[in-house]
Protein backbone atom coordinates (compact mmCIF):
# COMPACT_ATOMS: atom_id res chain seq x y z
CA UNK A 1 0.00 0.00 0.00
CA UNK A 2 2.91 2.19 0.71
CA UNK A 3 3.86 2.35 -3.13
CA UNK A 4 -0.12 3.62 -4.31
CA UNK A 5 -0.16 6.68 -6.20
CA UNK A 6 -3.84 7.33 -6.36
CA UNK A 7 -6.67 7.45 -4.22
CA UNK A 8 -9.18 4.91 -3.76
CA UNK A 9 -12.95 4.64 -4.71
CA UNK A 10 -15.68 5.12 -3.19
CA UNK A 11 -17.60 2.28 -4.76
CA UNK A 12 -15.81 -0.46 -2.82
CA UNK A 13 -17.07 -0.94 0.85
CA UNK A 14 -19.03 -3.02 3.12
CA UNK A 15 -20.75 -3.04 6.70
CA UNK A 16 -20.27 -4.76 9.92
CA UNK A 17 -22.66 -4.19 13.00
CA UNK A 18 -21.23 -6.36 16.18
CA UNK A 19 -18.78 -8.25 13.72
CA UNK A 20 -21.80 -9.53 11.34
CA UNK A 21 -21.59 -8.85 8.00
CA UNK A 22 -24.56 -6.68 6.83
CA UNK A 23 -26.22 -6.93 3.46
CA UNK A 24 -24.91 -4.77 0.38
CA UNK A 25 -25.37 -0.76 0.44
CA UNK A 26 -25.25 0.95 -1.89
CA UNK A 27 -24.57 4.28 -0.44
CA UNK A 28 -22.55 5.55 3.19
CA UNK A 29 -22.79 8.87 4.15
CA UNK A 30 -22.18 10.94 7.64
CA UNK A 31 -18.92 8.97 8.47
CA UNK A 32 -18.05 12.76 9.87
CA UNK A 33 -17.03 14.88 12.98
CA UNK A 34 -17.32 18.17 13.76
CA UNK A 35 -16.53 19.99 17.29
CA UNK A 36 -17.39 23.07 19.03
CA UNK A 37 -15.33 26.19 20.01
CA UNK A 38 -15.48 27.50 23.44
CA UNK A 39 -14.17 31.40 23.54
CA UNK A 40 -12.18 32.33 26.56
CA UNK A 41 -10.48 34.79 28.19
CA UNK A 42 -8.98 35.53 31.87
CA UNK A 43 -8.57 38.88 33.54
CA UNK A 44 -4.87 38.86 33.13
CA UNK A 45 -5.06 37.88 29.38
CA UNK A 46 -3.20 41.17 27.95
CA UNK A 47 -4.03 40.68 24.04
CA UNK A 48 -8.22 41.98 23.44
CA UNK A 49 -8.89 38.45 21.92
CA UNK A 50 -10.39 35.71 23.33
CA UNK A 51 -8.79 32.17 23.47
CA UNK A 52 -10.18 29.53 21.33
CA UNK A 53 -10.39 25.46 23.07
CA UNK A 54 -11.61 22.87 21.88
CA UNK A 55 -15.13 21.80 22.40
CA UNK A 56 -17.92 18.85 22.59
CA UNK A 57 -17.57 16.51 19.68
CA UNK A 58 -20.37 15.44 17.92
CA UNK A 59 -20.27 12.61 15.00
CA UNK A 60 -22.71 11.59 12.72
CA UNK A 61 -25.50 10.86 11.67
CA UNK A 62 -24.47 7.44 9.51
CA UNK A 63 -26.86 6.84 6.73
CA UNK A 64 -27.28 3.89 4.41
CA UNK A 65 -28.94 3.11 1.89
CA UNK A 66 -30.12 -0.02 0.17
CA UNK A 67 -31.78 -1.80 -1.98
CA UNK A 68 -34.93 -3.47 -0.67
CA UNK A 69 -34.49 -6.94 0.46
CA UNK A 70 -36.42 -9.31 2.28
CA UNK A 71 -34.53 -9.42 5.39
CA UNK A 72 -36.21 -7.16 8.42
CA UNK A 73 -32.60 -7.00 10.74
CA UNK A 74 -32.47 -3.38 10.42
CA UNK A 75 -35.83 -2.85 11.05
CA UNK A 76 -36.29 -5.16 13.77
CA UNK A 77 -33.23 -3.60 15.41
CA UNK A 78 -35.65 0.17 14.59
CA UNK A 79 -38.08 -1.23 16.22
CA UNK A 80 -36.59 -1.92 19.80
CA UNK A 81 -35.81 1.23 19.85
CA UNK A 82 -39.13 2.53 18.52
CA UNK A 83 -40.48 0.70 22.13
CA UNK A 84 -37.90 1.75 24.35
CA UNK A 85 -35.79 -0.97 24.33
CA UNK A 86 -32.23 0.03 24.95
CA UNK A 87 -30.45 -1.78 21.76
CA UNK A 88 -26.89 0.00 20.96
CA UNK A 89 -24.90 -1.66 18.25
CA UNK A 90 -20.74 -1.26 17.41
CA UNK A 91 -20.23 -1.04 13.78
CA UNK A 92 -17.83 -0.75 10.93
CA UNK A 93 -17.78 0.66 7.75
CA UNK A 94 -14.79 -1.12 5.60
CA UNK A 95 -12.92 0.93 2.36
CA UNK A 96 -11.77 -1.76 -0.02
CA UNK A 97 -9.42 -1.21 -2.60
CA UNK A 98 -9.68 -3.05 -6.29
CA UNK A 99 -8.34 -6.53 -4.88
CA UNK A 100 -11.13 -6.70 -2.61
CA UNK A 101 -8.57 -6.13 0.31
CA UNK A 102 -9.96 -3.89 3.44
CA UNK A 103 -7.96 -0.66 2.99
CA UNK A 104 -9.12 1.74 6.41
CA UNK A 105 -12.15 1.55 8.47
CA UNK A 106 -14.34 3.34 10.33
CA UNK A 107 -15.88 2.19 13.18
CA UNK A 108 -19.10 3.46 15.24
CA UNK A 109 -19.52 3.60 18.63
CA UNK A 110 -23.13 3.45 20.46
CA UNK A 111 -24.91 3.14 17.35
CA UNK A 112 -28.68 2.95 16.86
CA UNK A 113 -31.48 3.66 14.47
CA UNK A 114 -33.16 6.47 14.27
CA UNK A 115 -35.02 7.08 11.29
CA UNK A 116 -36.19 4.68 8.95
CA UNK A 117 -37.81 5.34 5.05
CA UNK A 118 -38.47 3.24 2.58
CA UNK A 119 -38.42 5.11 -1.42
CA UNK A 120 -41.49 5.78 -3.17
CA UNK A 121 -43.36 3.23 -4.60
CA UNK A 122 -44.38 4.28 -7.94
CA UNK A 123 -46.61 2.06 -10.88
CA UNK A 124 -45.15 3.47 -13.90
CA UNK A 125 -41.78 3.50 -12.69
CA UNK A 126 -38.83 0.77 -13.02
CA UNK A 127 -36.86 2.07 -9.77
CA UNK A 128 -35.13 -0.53 -7.04
CA UNK A 129 -37.02 0.17 -4.26
CA UNK A 130 -34.40 2.00 -1.66
CA UNK A 131 -34.46 1.72 2.21
CA UNK A 132 -32.54 4.27 4.29
CA UNK A 133 -31.82 4.06 7.82
CA UNK A 134 -29.86 7.23 10.08
CA UNK A 135 -27.98 5.47 12.62
CA UNK A 136 -27.42 8.03 16.02
CA UNK A 137 -23.56 7.01 17.11
CA UNK A 138 -21.74 8.35 20.02
CA UNK A 139 -18.08 7.93 18.39
CA UNK A 140 -16.37 7.39 15.35
CA UNK A 141 -12.95 6.19 14.66
CA UNK A 142 -10.60 6.16 11.80
CA UNK A 143 -8.40 2.88 11.54
CA UNK A 144 -5.57 1.57 8.47
CA UNK A 145 -6.40 -2.19 7.72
Amino acid sequence: MADRQGPFRTFNFRLEIDGIAVAAFSDVNGLASEGEVADYRTGMDIPLTNRKLPGLRKYGPIVLKRGMVKDTTLWDWYHNIAIGKPDRRNGTVILLDEQRADVLRWHFESGWPNKMSISEFKASGNEVAVETIELIVENIILEAA
